[in-house]
């Protein structure tokens, strides 16, 4: 009788309410792990090393034992993604794999695991916002947004139409003492505003690279608030010692 009376009891409660905890757009799985042939990314499409990167995959392989050449597979798709425009297609894939002499498999573990290597085509210049919580809290949405509207209204995920940008919305970059910032190919734009964010997507539209760094005029790290310590001559060997150990 008294398990019964539970059995109903569960049947007429109502559905507790859900939220998520995520507001971006979900992505099939197959879509990051599986590869689907397209005109231009399928294995028949041909790609080697040219002659300079060529050296630069020897020498990089070289530093490895010879039964041990599976260790350079990612700095060698990283010099495939930076040969064919920014981006790691299977056939790219595949030439590393070749190169250090393992099934495709192995290689396609490894550009399918980390997000570094892009699997799909990218504009000249790739454009990370960082939005973990230290440029969070520094305005990082207000940054990402500016970058939305300033490069046309595009999304997360989206290449503008000439070919010049693609954006992206990253994790920690390593750059937290001086958020909000946001990378751009290989260089860190730092200490960033709404404005000085404009200039730098500016002066990459007219083909020119902004000065990396801290867009603020501090150097690097430093406080912004000018130095606090370590303000006097810095001692000299035995200043302070006693006379007998100077």
């Amino acid at each position: 009788m008294l398990a019964a009376a539970r059995v109903a009891s569960r049947a007429v409660k109502a559905p507790s309410a859900s939220r998520t905890f995520a507001g971006s757009a979900l992505r099939a799985s197959d879509a990051l792990f599986v590869h689907r042939d397209t005109e231009y990314n399928n294995s028949k499409i041909p790609f080697s090393f040219n002659a300079e990167n060529m050296k630069k995959a020897e020498e990089i392989i070289s530093h490895y034992p010879k039964q041990y050449k599976k260790a350079a597979i990612i700095p060698l798709l990283d010099l495939g993604q930076r040969q064919n425009k920014g981006w790691t297609s299977i056939s790219v894939m595949n030439y590393v794999a070749q190169l250090v002499e393992v099934p495709p498999m192995r290689v396609y573990e490894v550009a399918t695991f980390y997000t570094m290597f892009n699997r799909e085509p990218i504009g000249k210049n790739f454009v990370q916002v960082c939005t973990t919580t230290p440029c969070m809290l520094r305005g990082a949405y207000e940054i990402l947004d500016t970058v939305k509207e300033h490069l046309g209204g595009i999304h997360v995920g989206d290449t503008t139409k000439d070919g010049k940008f693609t954006l992206v919305e990253v994790e920690c970059l390593g750059a937290c003492s001086n958020a909000p910032m946001l990378a751009v190919n290989d260089d860190f734009y730092e200490d960033l505003t709404p404005e000085t964010t404009k200039k730098v997507l500016d002066g990459f539209a007219k083909g020119s690279i902004p000065k990396p760094g801290p867009q603020s005029g501090r150097q690097t790290s430093e406080n912004s608030a000018g130095l606090t310590a370590l303000t006097s001559k810095p001692y000299g060997p035995g200043e302070h010692c006693s006379p007998e150990f100077r």
